[in-house]
């Protein structure tokens, strides 16, 4: 598909540029810019189509993304209350809600099924359909909270104390790496030696048990037993098979939690222009007792049990060992927590409704407001295995990357482009990494970026640069492609020296040097072999994996397990079998450490890297 039919396919009433608001009481925060502000709510974003307002450049040099920047509603300054939070310029305006979330509209939706070498899904996306910055988000978590942070009438949330989004991850303090219960011999094939049948996905917990994936089958090899259960039958997103209509159309990726908690991510469908509400934006979800308005000049959007129905499709199942030793679902992810502030400035957890009708359970939604279920299908997992956050999950997705603590989630942020019409174009998530530092490497379809998060959890959506730190907002390197063109990084990782790597599905293996945060282009150096071998080796790569004694390891698609060794020389690793490499995890919680290499042959682990 060129680049050309990659541009915007968002579908909604009236041209890209229309009104598009959603009723909202209570102050709205705003951005200053000369003579105007920007104002806006949680879920209201107003901009019009061949308004009067200053053209800028929005990123020098980068041709095709020039156009008129006051995309909200600009008022004059006197207009607005005494009470705001002010922000740079027009230009600020943009990049910060670069990050926020929107739409997702006619993306394509992931592959999977039974045959696991298609795995991870290797489907592009289409623009996402937020042709507005994306609604449901504000930079600030200082403004009111959305109308349905609060249960929606004739909702019940659920029972016990209101969520604690400002609490911090509990890491074994003073704790250092274990020896495990694992072997610890240089290389071990565990496919042969504990009987492990095909596998599509793993990941390791907290107690060290190694969770496995195979289609509608979870297993679990357990660290005290040394033996893999499976689960007996299918469980949760998979209890009733996969298909279009159903709760999944696959089985994703796996990581693990806490000491025998998993999580598990699955796929459906993306949600696409509904005939039958035409101009609604496809991921919107009217709630019981509501009429969504986003233009006060045409006739509202009533509530659909039928689209109600989408919350439960996709995200993330919670499973566990229980007291017998069995895996066994523990929930379906939907616990969403947001910091923010009430009316008065005070500091508030925002949940959200929990339960909708017949719909007990909504899954991955928009933290800013439920209404948005963008994030549906997972496509990546990383578990923090070292420093304050440890434990945390991260899952990347059709849209955007969410936040997992113990069962409560935030999501979302993406890096994300302007094409010429102003629509947000953000890629499928399959390269998640945590630095040497904690930071979070996120790097999609065509951009990257780099997030320190806060410690609190409730704070990841917050697009506020003051609370989340970003090294890198979103980035391409011209060196590659231009902004249009897919890059398909599958991992992101960095070294101990320090030094960033960006793996390509298509285009090999890159250094990335950061020039400054807010730079749209970074730079990027292409790293190539010694030889044909290498050369060809490179260009085909689906994990990166950095490793304690300064490697990087690079999973390749064809050509197995390569290592870029401290003094920067590429080698080939004989000792893992297997052509196509599919994940790659380090773990330094043991020692030595761990790699496990999960290739077409099966399941090996490396200690002492």
């Amino acid at each position: 598909m060129s680049p050309s039919t990659r541009s915007s396919t968002a579908r909604r009433r009236g041209s890209p540029g229309d009104t598009r608001i959603v009723p909202r009481n209570g102050p709205a925060s705003t951005l200053e810019a000369g003579p105007f502000v920007f104002r806006h709510r949680e879920a209201l974003f107003f901009s019009r189509q061949g308004s009067v307002l200053p053209t800028l450049t929005l990123f020098p040099g980068r041709p095709g993304v020039q156009g008129p920047v006051c995309e909200l509603l600009c008022v004059p300054q006197e207009e607005e209350a005494v009470n705001r939070r002010l922000w740079g310029g027009c230009l600020g305006a943009v990049v910060m809600t670069a990050w926020a979330c929107g739409g997702s509209n006619e993306p394509t939706s992931p592959t999977t099924g039974n045959d696991i070498d298609n795995i991870p899904p290797v489907t592009r996306p289409e623009p996402d359909a937020g042709t507005q910055p994306d609604a449901g988000t504000e930079p600030d978590a200082g403004s009111e909270p959305d109308a349905g942070t609060e249960p929606d009438a004739g909702t019940e949330p659920d029972a016990g104390s209101e969520p604690d989004g400002g609490s911090e991850p509990q890491p074994d303090a003073g704790s250092g790496p274990v020896e495990g219960p694992w072997p610890t011999d240089a290389v071990t094939n565990y496919s042969s030696r504990y009987n492990i049948s095909r596998v599509q996905a793993v990941g390791v917990d907290a107690a060290h048990n190694i969770w496995l994936l195979d289609g509608d089958r979870i297993g679990v090899l357990r660290a005290d037993s040394r033996q893999v259960v499976w689960t007996r039958s299918p469980i949760g997103q998979a209890q009733g098979g996969f298909g279009p209509d159903r709760a999944a159309t696959g089985s994703t990726v796996i990581c693990g939690g806490s000491a025998g908690r998993a999580y598990v991510g699955y796929a459906t469908t993306d949600l696409r222009a509904d005939p039958d509400f035409p101009g609604l934006q496809p991921n919107y979800i009217v709630s019981p007792n509501e009429c969504y308005q986003p233009d006060p000049a045409q006739p509202c959007f009533p509530y659909s049990h039928r689209r109600l129905q989408y919350y439960r499709q996709g995200d993330v199942d919670v499973v566990r060992l229980d007291g017998s030793g069995q895996i066994v679902l523990e929930e379906h992810l939907h616990q969403s927590v947001r910091n923010t502030t009430d009316a008065n400035g005070n500091p508030r957890v925002q949940t959200g409704p929990r339960r909708l009708d017949d719909v007990h359970n909504l899954g991955i939604r928009n933290s800013n407001d439920h209404h948005f279920d963008e994030d549906r299908s997972i496509l990546s997992c990383v578990t923090v295995m070292h420093g304050r956050d440890e434990g945390d999950v991260y899952v990347g997705s059709n849209h955007g990357v969410t936040r997992i603590r113990g069962l409560e989630y935030s999501s979302h942020r993406h890096p994300v482009w302007l094409n010429e019409k102003g629509s947000q174009m953000a890629g499928y998530t399959y390269g998640l990494g945590i630095a040497q530092d904690g930071d979070v490497l996120i790097a999609n379809e065509w951009m990257f970026g780099i997030v320190t998060p806060t410690p609190r959890h409730g704070d990841w959506d917050n697009m506020d640069k003051r609370v989340n730190l970003m090294k890198v907002e979103s980035s391409y390197l011209p060196q590659l492609n231009s902004i249009s063109e897919f890059d398909s990084w599958r991992g992101f990782q960095q070294t101990t020296d320090g030094r960033y790597y960006l793996g390509s599905k298509d285009h090999g293996l890159w250094e990335m040097t950061i020039t400054w945060a807010s730079n749209q282009a970074q730079t990027g150096t292409r790293l190539t072999g010694a030889n044909a071998e290498q050369n060809a080796a490179l260009q085909n790569i689906n994990a990166l994996a950095a490793t304690g004694d300064g490697s990087l390891y690079i999973g390749t698609d064809r050509s197995g397990l390569w290592r870029l060794t401290p003094l920067k020389t590429l080698e080939k690793v004989a000792d893992v079998s297997g052509s196509r490499v599919r994940q790659l995890i380090y773990d330094p919680r043991v020692t030595p450490a761990a790699l496990y290499v999960l290739t077409d042959k099966g399941l090996t682990v490396l200690r002492g890297n």
